[in-house]
């Protein structure tokens, strides 16, 4: 996919390191072996997950009844409810913490690669504080109340589209987007943000404005339905096949944009390009699950030190870790204290952090410098 950059980088050109790499290493494994291996670790997962809860169903069963529901089959009649758990209720679920988490992966690895920072995420351009506080406006105000179930979904994308807005019009200069005036800017953002929530819930101080605060900013799977999935698979989908077509672009965005230029690349319409990519698709997955931190920032870095720094290797890897990394964390999430439910965000930063300061104190690796 050409349209984001002048022209594509010579095919002689080496891999450059991404960020918090020290060089493009590569396991020795060959990538279709990879991913032939991770599909099937991934499916196991999904059936494992769809099976597993309150009410468990044996992995054999579990696939008669999805089998049922994909070509119309007959059950028992004592064998409905465990059915419309299976189908209606947590199929859904897992299939959505599938792109979720294949999205925060793959939308991790290119604004790490746009703004040339090994620590920004998904989240870094504020677009998450940004989408909570729509939520959060619709779920208090009765807005959008037109749209029914779906209507806080949609505040949370319009506030997501619109601190995208805000970011990209203030870190906008004469040479395009600036990489440090793009993560300042984001940060500055979702302080705001976060202030605009705080405001609505002081004054505004009933359970629901709480309760809807504490989902946006932890996340969760709770309330996925069939409805829901539509606009995320296509997000998650197109984003990750155009960012992987943009691999090679991204290799040498990489090396800062004066090398960038030399090499034919225009890295003022590349990155322009990247940030509404990224912008609309890190907005379509928080309208869904609300904010979960730490896979967009740390899955990245695990698939390179496995990979190597080539962001067509780490863009076909990393949304299948994530998304295995996603379906076992929601697992966790609702069953460890079940009945009761952990916000998902708390199990992922139980993991990512320990992960993340485990990759910092690496020998070898490095994060934007020794």
């Amino acid at each position: 996919m050409r349209s984001f950059s002048a022209a594509a980088p010579p095919a002689a050109e080496p891999h450059p390191a991404g960020p918090g790499t020290e060089g493009p290493r590569s396991t020795a494994w060959p990538l279709p072996l990879i991913v032939v291996l991770l599909v099937c670790v991934l499916g196991v997962s999904v059936l494992l997950a769809i099976g597993l809860g309150a009410a468990a169903v044996p992995p054999g069963e579990t696939l008669r009844y999805l089998w049922a529901a994909l070509t119309g089959g007959s059950i028992k009649a004592d064998e409905v409810t465990a059915y419309q758990i299976i189908w209606q209720v947590r199929t859904p679920r897992v299939i959505l913490a599938v792109l979720v988490g294949a999205g925060l992966s793959a939308v991790g690895v290119a604004i790490q690669a746009m703004v040339r920072n090994a620590l920004a995420d998904p989240f870094v351009l504020g677009v998450s504080s940004g989408a909570s506080a729509g939520a959060v406006a619709v779920s208090v105000s009765g807005a959008l109340t037109v749209l029914g179930i779906y209507a806080v979904s949609a505040g949370a994308f319009l506030g997501a589209l619109l601190v995208s807005a805000l970011v990209y019009l203030a870190s906008r200069g004469a040479g395009g987007l600036m990489p440090l005036r793009l993560v300042l800017t984001g940060v500055a953002m979702a302080f705001g943000f976060q202030a605009v929530m705080s405001v609505i819930v002081y004054f505004v101080p009933d359970g629901e404005a709480t309760s809807t605060v504490l989902f946006w900013s932890m996340g969760g799977f709770g309330a996925a339905t069939w409805g829901s999935l539509p606009v995320v698979t296509a997000a998650v989908v197109v984003s990750a096949v155009v960012l992987r077509r943009l691999g090679r672009s991204l290799d040498v965005l990489a090396l800062g944009d004066e090398t960038s230029l030399s090499l034919g690349v225009d890295t003022a319409r590349l990155r322009r390009g990247l940030f509404v990519l990224t912008s609309l698709a890190t907005g379509a997955m928080v309208a869904v699950s609300g904010a979960i931190g730490f896979v967009g920032l740390v899955m990245p870095h695990l698939v390179r030190l496995w990979v190597g720094a080539a962001h067509v290797r780490v863009l076909t890897i990393a949304p299948l870790v994530g998304a295995i990394f996603m379906v076992w964390a929601d697992l966790v999430a609702r069953t460890l204290v079940a009945p009761r439910e952990l916000p998902i965000g708390a199990i992922t930063a139980l993991v990512g952090v320990p992960v993340f300061v485990t990759l910092l104190r690496r020998r070898g690796y490095l994060f934007g410098g020794r």
